[in-house]
């Protein structure tokens, strides 16, 4: 029952995002050659960097580096985080408005990638192909999110894109933050909250702006039921 309710918990969102094609390696090399892709970012509690593997994840990769390039993460909040479980952020403003983004991309959940301490994963709702701009660090080995069947959204599993190489001691001090109720949130925004003030590729040349992005419409937040507020509870640790 714990790890329904935790999976459950671990997104609602709205349903969008589309994979897009990854840049063509430069002239010179293959994709066997080419070094993988990494993202840095510069959140106000400090910078952590994230190498990211298209070899085994391609769809959420190009996915996710589209919205490093457009600069949309830029002003976003780290929103949600819990103790021994995950951090959680790339799509509600400073307001705690959620942004436009991009139709949904395919899970890749089945790449064989499990959710270990460290790894970055896509978020996403009910629904295992509705993960948008959404991400979430792994704080612990969190294999109960692992894909283990198509049966249905929980068996599915959550698609793991990348890693954090540096900075993994920035998460841990994001997760150790005071939480409270913020927005259409019932908990877990971490206090103070924590804003990715910018994100791009290494070696590339940073967005100009943050998205300029008008903010998609949020559904009214459903007040959590008792058994989920307990299983937030357990969460914590």
């Amino acid at each position: 029952m714990l790890k329904t309710l935790l999976a459950a918990l671990l997104l609602i969102l709205p349903l969008s995002s589309q994979a897009q094609q990854a840049k063509p390696a430069p002239a010179g090399e293959t994709a066997e050659t080419a070094a993988p892709p990494q993202v840095l970012l510069q959140t106000s509690q400090g910078d952590i960097t994230l190498e990211l593997y298209p070899d085994k994840a391609p769809k959420s990769v190009a996915n996710f580096l589209q919205y490093v390039r457009d600069g949309f993460y830029n002003g976003t909040l780290l929103h949600r985080a819990i103790p021994g479980y995950l951090v959680q952020g790339g799509l509600y403003t400073r307001d705690l408005q959620p942004k436009r983004t991009r139709p949904a991309v395919a899970s890749e959940a089945d790449n064989g990638l499990s959710n270990l301490r460290g790894t970055v994963a896509v978020a996403r709702g009910a629904d295992p192909n509705s993960g948008t701009a959404q991400f979430f660090f792994n704080l612990v080995d969190n294999r109960r999110l692992d894909f283990v069947g198509s049966q249905s959204g929980l068996t599915w599993g959550y698609a793991v894109f990348g890693k954090v190489v540096k900075g993994m001691d920035v998460v841990d001090k994001i997760a150790a933050l005071p939480t409270r109720a913020l927005g259409p949130f019932a908990g877990d925004v971490p206090n103070p909250l924590v804003v990715i003030e910018e994100a791009h590729v290494i070696g590339e040349e940073s967005p100009a702006s943050a998205s300029t992005a008008a903010p998609a419409k949020a559904a009214p937040a459903k007040p959590s039921t008792a058994g989920e507020k307990k299983a937030a509870k357990r969460a914590r640790g």
